[in-house]
């Protein structure tokens, strides 16, 4: 039997691990044992850290993948990648995993690739006004290392520069903060799978967030309700991007933005599967392509199948910040039940506790046929 290794068991995991065994293979799942439906889903749980990477090394090499993955998480990609290296599978070289993981590696990538950035600099917990006043603002206070809204703040005023930036790196794993120019426009991602170097476009989603000052994501939609015509110029300008961080195999999630003159801004590239169920789920939905197959197919050297399961429609997803989001939720399994596909645990609601993407209190996730009718009840 066919083996994979996946990295991670959590709930924005287990499509990775269900859709593993669907195509046939053994799974041999890491992760901390914390009692993630992963544990109880895998053929073979270790209850091992995914940052412990020599240790899953060493283990690997006895089980003999065919395959090593990851889904949603720029922290188990380290991992996938250095495990997969080692053993002689496709993956993405550790350069390209050390500047798609870091926000300032990526931002210095971009520049020097011709890719355009707003202006940034480095900063630490010793980093002062002074050194980084020369940019405009406002400006994004965030950890150079993490997803997932953590630690991120808008500063307007310079007087707000330091509460931000110890937030920051606080949040982050290597206690470094980027600072940079806020970009504006309407915010969306980009989802793609590359295969040997030749990246393919699969969907567009519109995201929606808190604000101003931390940008939590509150929802997802796809399609996004970009014109071909711009859906084009999103196109150029993420080749481009994955390009300057070397990205040659497996997904990608590009997040960017579309300013009043229509220009496109990237914001940030994750060389891996959107999280938030963006890739599992509402790519799937809408586009009728099998996103998770195709990580699959491209983790075993082989070309992504590119056929439509069926013809797409419209997707999204709402996370749950407060009992608002909750009596709506009710409210729409007595209008439209039809079209609530999934709806996860609910962890208690406390108002006003939302402070990250891990601290929402679950989702749903609505399937329509047209993307207005996912714009009247889901968004």
């Amino acid at each position: 039997m066919k083996k994979i290794v996946i990295i991670g068991a959590n709930s924005f995991q287990n499509p990775l691990i269900l859709k593993a065994k669907e195509m046939g293979f053994e799974t041999h799942v890491f992760a901390w044992k914390d009692g993630s439906v992963g544990e109880r889903t895998a053929d073979f749980f270790y209850p091992v850290s995914i940052v412990e990477r020599e240790r899953i090394l060493e283990m690997c090499r006895q089980i003999k993948p065919d395959a090593v993955a990851s889904i949603g998480s720029d922290l188990a990609m380290l991992t996938v990648n250095y495990v997969a290296g080692e053993l002689g599978l496709p993956c993405n070289s550790m350069e390209c995993t050390r500047i798609s993981t870091n926000k300032y590696a990526m931002r210095r990538a971009f520049l020097a690739a011709g890719v355009p950035v707003p202006g940034f600099r480095e900063a630490d917990g010793r980093t002062g006004i002074e050194e980084v006043r020369d940019l405009k603002l406002p400006v994004i206070v965030k950890p150079t290392d993490r997803s997932g809204s953590r630690g991120i703040t808008k500063v307007e005023d310079w007087k707000e520069f330091s509460q931000a930036l110890k937030l920051a790196v606080e949040n982050s794993f290597e206690k470094k903060a980027i600072v940079e120019e806020y970009l504006t426009g309407e915010e969306y991602s980009c989802e793609c799978i590359s295969y040997e170097g030749t990246h393919h476009f699969l969907a567009l989603t519109k995201k929606y967030t808190t604000g101003h000052p931390h940008f939590i994501e509150t929802g997802h939609l796809e399609p996004s309700g970009l014109s071909a015509e711009q859906e084009e110029k999103v196109k150029r300008a993420v080749f481009q991007a994955l390009d300057a961080l070397k990205v040659e195999n497996g997904a990608s999630h590009s997040e960017f933005m579309i300013d009043e003159r229509d220009t496109v801004k990237i914001i940030e590239v994750g060389a891996r599967m959107g999280g938030d169920c963006i890739g599992s789920d509402l790519v799937p939905l809408s586009t009728g392509y099998d996103f998770v197959r195709m990580v699959i197919d491209v983790a075993c050297g082989k070309e992504p199948d590119f056929k439509r399961l069926h013809r797409g429609g419209a997707a999204c997803i709402r996370f749950v910040f407060n009992h608002q989001d909750l009596q709506r939720l009710e409210r729409l399994k007595r209008e439209i039940p039809q079209h609530i596909l999934f709806e996860s645990e609910m962890e208690p609601v406390q108002e006003g506790q939302v402070t990250d993407s891990s601290t929402r209190f679950g989702y749903y996730i609505l399937a329509f046929d047209r993307v207005e009718q996912a714009e009247e009840y889901g968004i």
